[in-house]
């Protein structure tokens, strides 16, 4: 996982920008229910994705466990912003309309405390809107993907789909329709990829020794094109209905 203390800085600059968190917000929108006044924003991280959110008679919230994406939250989200454990929400029961995770639970070995943690503080009716099979869905068919895709394990993702929503019914959630955004900005490089792989940055996925790594990386350094982006990633966004 990025330390993301450190990586407030230049989060926003490395990971799509404005382009990217403006598709995610537009997707978490269509996704709420008529009438919803209310919603939190878990790992909001610097506030860019929640504050595309607010509208007209929605108050929006973020929380976040890293004191320096909060930092730059709080300028996003005056007085809206707060320090918290997505397990652990210092709100009370049943309080909020809806809670969205974007890019949260593939990050984390305890998805379904988290799923566990929204279902307690939404309110009947309520929705839960997060994505789902982010790694897999960094597999766009290209050709540093068919190097990739032998030593690609995202069956025991923690934000598997099939895995989230059997966690969501044990807490009261049905799963309702989701949509899908484009993860602009985060086509893949071949040189990128490399530096990544070597870097540790696909540890959540990737299965393969040194070895492996050292024909990986020396594989793709031989893929033509070496700093043009592939085909843009598409989230899957799933939601689920708190019953009641």
């Amino acid at each position: 996982m990025l330390d993301y203390e450190a990586e407030a800085a230049h989060y926003d600059e490395t990971h799509g920008g404005v382009p990217r968190a403006e598709a995610a917000a537009a997707a978490v929108l269509r996704l709420l229910p008529p009438g919803t006044g209310t919603l939190l924003d878990l790992a909001c991280g610097t506030g860019l994705v929640t504050e595309r959110l607010i509208r007209p008679r929605l108050r929006v919230y973020g929380a976040d466990a890293a004191h320096a994406m909060l930092r730059v939250a709080g300028a996003r989200l005056p007085g809206r912003a707060v320090r918290a454990d997505a397990r652990r929400l210092p709100l009370p029961d049943a309080s909020v309309d809806a809670v969205c995770a974007v890019w949260l639970l593939h990050l984390v070995p305890y998805a379904e405390e988290i799923v566990a943690e929204a279902a307690r503080v939404l309110r009947p009716g309520g929705v839960l809107v997060a994505t789902v099979d982010k790694d897999a869905a960094h597999d766009v068919g290209s050709d540093i993907d068919a190097l990739l895709r032998p030593h690609r394990a995202t069956a025991s993702a923690s934000d598997d789909s099939a895995r989230l929503t059997r966690h969501a019914a044990a807490h009261g959630l049905d799963p309702a329709p989701g949509t899908r955004f484009t993860g602009h900005g985060q086509g893949a490089t071949p040189r990128g990829t490399a530096n990544r792989l070597r870097r540790g940055h696909y540890a959540p996925w990737y299965r393969g020794d040194a070895t492996a790594t050292e024909r990986l990386t020396a594989a793709l350094a031989a893929l033509p094109h070496q700093d043009r982006p592939r085909p843009e990633p598409r989230y899957p966004l799933a939601a689920f209905v708190r019953r009641g």
